[in-house]
């Protein structure tokens, strides 16, 4: 996996079966070209599920045995849903934000213990964490959801730097914040809402504060390429679909 693409999908519902890679919403590369050949629906984009496995945050836990079976340990604890793993100089975490599922979301519950004991035990110097409900969300459908603020407040505390959810069936990146929603330049947390997996798009509500980019037109993926220091991003869309972001930020 050192030379490999790590595929990630927190902004769906965990595959009840392989999901093509039509289906995938986020890729993070470590600091090294991504490989050139191609898939049907995005040609910039690779999938092979034999070296490249899609690790995702679990949603229904109880209705994934497939996918656990599948991915086996790289999948983390079957009963839990949450882990986490080293890419490159980056520390990754993975949580579930279906949190009546695992015993809850809030300030001493099993995950937010666990989370906490992770990154006391992991003081990267960039860390990112992804899931399925975001903290903050200008969504129509769904919005934020406070139900996992309190797994922001652990990993703004421990100074990680970017978060990856999904939920609503849209694009939207945020500013640098803190966990109540204030601007935070220096050491806040950067958020990107990637539900742009293919299933459909739903309208926007009016925007929330730090909202920066925001689109409910193409489907697409992010690729973020995690370097030594700091990241880039760079939404790529679907074919005809002209709908594009990127940019870079440094780790606190």
């Amino acid at each position: 996996m050192q030379n490999r693409p790590h595929l990630l999908r927190p902004a769906t519902k965990p595959p009840f079966s392989l999901a093509p890679a039509t289906s995938l919403i986020a890729r993070i590369f470590p600091a090294q070209k991504p490989p050139q050949n191609c898939s049907s629906r995005f040609p910039a984009l690779s999938w092979s599920p034999a070296t490249s496995p899609i690790l995702t945050a679990a949603r229904k836990i109880s209705s994934v045995t497939t996918y656990f079976d599948y991915f086996g340990a790289a999948a983390g604890d079957p009963k839990t849903g949450y882990y986490s793993y080293e890419l490159g100089t980056w520390h990754i975490i993975v949580l579930n934000s279906e949190c009546k599922d695992v015993g809850g979301c809030d300030s001493g519950s099993p995950q937010e213990k666990w989370l906490r004991a992770d990154l006391a035990a992991n003081p990267a110097a960039c860390t990112l964490a992804y899931w399925h409900k975001p903290l903050f969300s200008s969504g129509g459908a769904h919005g934020n959801d406070l139900t996992v603020k309190a797994l922001w407040q652990a990993l703004y505390e421990a100074n990680a730097d970017v978060i990856v959810g999904g939920h609503d069936h849209d694009y939207e990146r945020f500013a640098p914040q803190q966990p109540d929603g204030a601007a935070d330049p220096a050491r806040g947390i950067r958020e990107f809402v990637v539900g742009t997996g293919g299933k459909n798009h739903r309208p926007f509500g009016p925007p929330i504060r730090n909202s920066e980019v925001r689109d409910a037109t193409a489907f697409g993926v992010l690729k973020v390429t995690l370097k030594p220091g700091g990241y880039d991003w760079q939404f790529i869309p679907e074919a005809g679909k002209s709908f594009t972001d990127s940019g870079t930020g440094a780790c606190h």
